[in-house]
């Protein structure tokens, strides 16, 4: 393990527990990051999703409360009573996780594959281009009228699950997407950003464990440095997340993800003419 891999892990924890919150694809931003630094697309993309599993932990230790109520409600849980008072919150989880795994995981399978094919070039332009189609959809979602809705039905579950899934591709941002869909159910944005956090929890360790699991063990990183990015972005996901859901309310992200996709398919394309 040389300093210099040490000080890339260091980093993408960094980023990693920054761009978490973020609807700007922290797995695309991140796997950028990698590229950029001299990792081969595919195993950027896998070492993205590994690194989810430290600001999985922020989020868990976070929303402790939350989770502790849905955990409390699950033995009086019934078909009929699925969506109603505190069982809603753990359906709409367990719901909503299998529907991302149900797509999330031929996607991810493709994505692999295809970030194999692709020169560093290209897969940058890419990422550019599902950064921008993100904006695309917060700006959508941000025009739409808020209504006062806060507890999940099993549509919800249903169509956040879905986009959570097709998320998995590096540069849709996967906070970005399914807090626009519950937008677009008429959720206010505190409930859509909370609703958004707590399905992150399960889907981000499932990833990690396909990831994992697909590649055999770590992906292309020695166990040193994958401990050291995980407990940092787990640190800083953590300290920021509080700071970062009060920002929300503020700041067009649209915007952050227009610049950013713009960025990065220019740089794309040069990088292209030199490789």
């Amino acid at each position: 393990m040389s300093r210099a891999e040490f000080l890339v892990a260091l980093l993408a924890g960094l980023v990693q527990g920054v761009v978490e919150w973020l609807p700007v694809s922290s797995q695309g931003n991140l796997a950028l990051f990698l590229t950029l630094a001299g990792t081969d697309p595919a195993t950027a993309v896998q070492l993205a999703l590994f690194l989810q599993v430290g600001t999985s932990l922020s989020a868990a230790v976070y929303y402790r409360n939350d989770i502790a109520d849905a955990a409390r409600a699950i033995p009086g849980w019934r078909p009929g009573t699925a969506y109603a008072g505190e069982n809603a919150i753990a359906s709409y989880v367990v719901v909503a996780t299998v529907v991302t795994g149900l797509v999330g995981v031929p996607l991810y399978v493709f994505a692999v594959d295809l970030a194999g094919r692709l020169t560093g070039g290209v897969f940058i332009s890419g990422i550019g281009v599902l950064l921008v189609l993100t904006g695309v959809l917060q700006l959508a979602s941000e025009s739409v009228s808020m209504g006062g809705r806060d507890v999940p039905t099993l549509l919800d579950s249903v169509l956040v699950g879905a986009v959570q899934g097709v998320a998995i591709l590096p540069g849709i941002s996967r906070s970005g997407v399914t807090t626009s869909t519950l937008l677009f159910r008429s959720y206010d944005p505190p409930a859509a950003f909370r609703l958004s956090f707590l399905l992150a929890i399960p889907a981000s360790l499932g990833a990690a464990a396909l990831t994992v699991a697909g590649s055999g063990g770590l992906p292309g990183v020695d166990p040193g440095p994958a401990v050291a990015a995980l407990g940092l972005s787990a640190i800083v996901g953590y300290c920021t997340i509080d700071a970062l859901m009060r920002i929300v309310d503020r700041i067009p992200f649209w915007v952050v993800c227009f610049g950013l996709g713009g960025l990065a398919i220019v740089g794309g394309g040069v990088v292209s003419l030199f490789v």
